[in-house]
């Protein structure tokens, strides 16, 4: 089985992933995408975050009726700082009877930058099949965008960054996904401030989120 990994927020998980994770599959030929919700990111504050008991369930509404896609708790039950070389490490011994080949990362190209400051960066990136995807330009929207911390704070800007120029994409793929100009960032605000939202995810995702109250006053 071929796996790849869909690390992030999730917060709220939304159709832009989802699009996402079957360009993956259609276009790589993967069989099955882990979604990973982080339990405390290290290069970034979650700004309007909800428990992550609320972000798992929003991802098993979203991922229920697509046997590709799956949920992965294993950085929420670890608890601590969301490593992602700790977490492939976990995934590859929990799949090692049916994996084949390396595991896929998924990687948005807002994240390249600073990626040599990930933990183990070079490791993870032998480790793994880095799998370089588009991402929207996001802005910053009445303070609900995640804030980047330490020295992620300071890393070249991504929309002039050059893959070639960073010997840890020497083996990577890039894909030519759907841009859609979709972020949990204007979700969040949406929800706040009243605004309409409901085909930014799925139809349980709603409901949820208006179930639960969710994202209903800025932090």
């Amino acid at each position: 089985m071929k796996i790849a990994v869909l690390g992030g927020s999730f917060n709220p998980v939304h159709l832009g992933h989802l699009c996402l994770a079957d360009e993956v599959c259609t276009s790589l030929g993967y069989d099955k995408v882990l979604f990973v919700p982080a339990q405390n990111p290290p290069h970034k504050k979650m700004n309007c975050a909800v428990s992550g008991m609320h972000r798992m369930n929003m991802l098993s509404l979203a991922l229920e009726n697509d046997s590709r896609f799956e949920p992965e708790d294993c950085e929420l039950s670890r608890g601590g700082i969301s490593y992602t070389y700790d977490t492939i490490c976990f995934l590859e011994e929990k799949y090692k009877g049916v994996l084949e080949g390396k595991i896929g990362l998924i990687m948005g190209h807002d994240l390249l930058s600073g990626f040599h400051l990930w933990h183990n960066a070079s490791l993870l990136a032998e480790k793994c099949t880095l799998i370089l995807a588009r991402r929207p330009a996001e802005t910053e929207k009445d303070g609900f965008k995640n804030q980047p911390e330490g020295e992620y704070a300071f890393v070249e800007d991504s929309s002039t960054f050059k893959i070639q120029n960073e010997k840890l994409f020497k083996f990577c793929v890039e894909i030519k996904n759907p841009v859609l100009e979709i972020s949990s960032t204007d979700i969040r605000r949406r929800c706040s401030y009243g605004e309409s939202f409901k085909y930014l995810v799925g139809e349980k995702v709603f409901d949820y989120i208006k179930k639960e109250k969710l994202y209903l006053e800025k932090n």
